[in-house]
């Protein structure tokens, strides 16, 4: 690794709001052209599920949904919309927790989240879900060849989504969708400023790349995506899966 020291994170502004069948890369592209940067091969493009989904038609309706028994059993012991219990029974491979009005899921990715991704806000409108995309790793591809299309050149490019974490109060913005650079960065065999040669570390650049970039998006500023410049990323094919731990290495499964 060689980075500068200064990373830079800016928020691209403008972006309209997302209809299904639109062009996605289009719109990224041209808010990158506004913020007057232009795109360089070292950038970072981060941005939120959200728009992605949108983008690729992943919305339901909770009023075209005819709940099962046991979405209508969890909307009474969660005191959720049984439409919306659901949508997530759909998106879930394991129920791993029912607690306190929470559910948390394992979904069909293997991602580990609350009501496995399923979001109603800012989903377009009331009474709308928004899932994860189907292959966040291919949404990332495709938003990378799209701006290459458009600007010349292909940046990194990662999708993310906002997490619980066990143990710890607050949300993070995670990665779970990655091209063009490995999203973890190993240390191992390489020695400390002590002569101390490290072992296992391995750090999840993608995701600190995400929890960086949603300080510059916020909840509430409808920026949905953020051009990272500076950080000299791992190189490489990557994806978002490789940061899931594998069944037999989780302790806590």
């Amino acid at each position: 690794m060689n980075s500068s020291g200064e990373i830079r994170l800016v928020p691209l502004r403008g972006i309209p709001e997302v209809m299904p069948g639109q062009n996605l890369p289009a719109h990224l592209a041209a808010a990158i052209r506004d913020a007057g940067l232009g795109c360089r091969s070292g950038d970072v493009l981060v941005v939120t599920q959200k728009i992605v989904s949108k983008a690729e038609g992943r919305l339901v309706v909770l009023s075209s949904v005819d709940p099962s028994p046991f979405a209508v059993e969890l909307g009474v012991r969660l005191s959720k919309d049984p439409r919306q219990m659901e949508v997530i029974l759909q998106e879930t491979r394991r129920i791993v927790r029912m607690d306190h009005g929470v559910m948390i899921c394992e979904t069909h990715h293997g991602f580990i989240c609350a009501n496995a991704g399923v979001d109603l806000s800012n989903a377009g409108g009331p009474g709308v879900a928004a899932l994860l995309p189907r292959d966040p790793d291919a949404s990332a591809a495709t938003i990378r060849a799209g701006l290459k299309t458009h600007l010349g050149v292909a940046p990194a490019v990662v999708i993310t989504d906002t997490w619980g974490r066990p143990w710890r109060d607050g949300i993070v913005n995670v990665a779970i969708g990655v091209a063009g650079m490995r999203p973890l960065l190993r240390y191992a065999g390489q020695q400390d400023p002590h002569g101390y040669e490290l072992h296992a570390s391995v750090v999840a650049v993608a995701d600190e790349l995400a929890a960086a970039a949603e300080l510059a998006m916020g909840k509430l500023l409808a920026v949905p995506a953020v051009l990272v410049r500076g950080y000299d990323y791992p190189r490489g094919r990557g994806s978002g899966r490789s940061l899931l731990r594998a069944p037999r290495r989780d302790l806590f499964r």
